[in-house]
């Protein structure tokens, strides 16, 4: 009995020491990981700020074609509009003579 009272404190402590050091060799890995991300980020994150420029030029060149195709479109359905609305005029007032 004072056999294992004693062998079971300096298992535990081994066990403890070895359990330090794969945290601390993981912790080292995981920081590793992190400064490369990191660095990953960064380089897109310039990638990402060079592109602003042209981003915004596709966007304005997008705005302003569909405003014209808005515009065109508009004046096409009123024209139609006007023209089916003679044709339904003078249909309604022939039907009433």
């Amino acid at each position: 009995m004072e056999f294992l009272s004693s062998l079971l404190p300096i298992i535990l402590y081994v066990v403890a020491i070895i359990l330090l050091v794969i945290l601390i060799v993981l912790a080292i890995r995981l920081i590793r990981v992190i400064n490369k991300v990191d660095n990953l980020v960064d380089n897109v994150e310039e990638k990402v700020n060079s592109l602003n420029g042209a981003i915004s030029v596709v966007r304005s060149v997008s705005n302003s074609i569909s405003n014209i195709s808005d515009t065109v479109t508009f004046g096409l359905t009123s024209a139609f509009s006007k023209i089916f609305n003679r044709f339904n005029k003078k249909k309604e007032d022939g039907k009433y003579e």
